[in-house]
């Protein structure tokens, strides 16, 4: 089952607020970038940079993933590793706040969604 609309907006809000904040100052952002997208029960923080050898080329890093899972009410929190592969982030797994979740991510204190 999809997540609600009034979910969706609650979710484009606090996300939005949060990659503003994360956001390099309008003169470099040509160079990189941090966006999300929402898809089905989750989204995905992903960050924009020129293709090294091709700058018209735009290319996407992802950064961090949460999904909810609303048969337990909770969002699971998710990291990419080398493998190319989405990992849960065993330090905090999973929250039932959403805000907790991107406090996590900001936090990142095992240097896992921005390095």
């Amino acid at each position: 089952m999809a997540i609600s609309e009034f979910e969706i907006k609650r979710i484009e809000k606090l996300v939005g607020q949060y990659v503003e904040s994360r956001r390099p100052a309008a003169h470099q952002r040509s160079q990189v970038d941090i966006s999300f997208r929402i898809s089905g029960q989750s989204f995905e923080l992903f960050d924009i940079r020129p293709q090294w050898n091709d700058p018209t080329q735009k290319i996407e890093g992802p950064i961090a993933k949460a999904t909810y899972v609303k048969s337990q009410k909770i969002w699971k929190v998710y990291w990419m590793r080398a493998d190319g592969k989405w990992h849960a982030y065993q330090p905090f797994p999973s929250s039932a706040s959403l805000e907790k979740i991107l406090d996590v991510i900001e936090q990142d204190s095992h240097g896992c969604f921005w390095g």
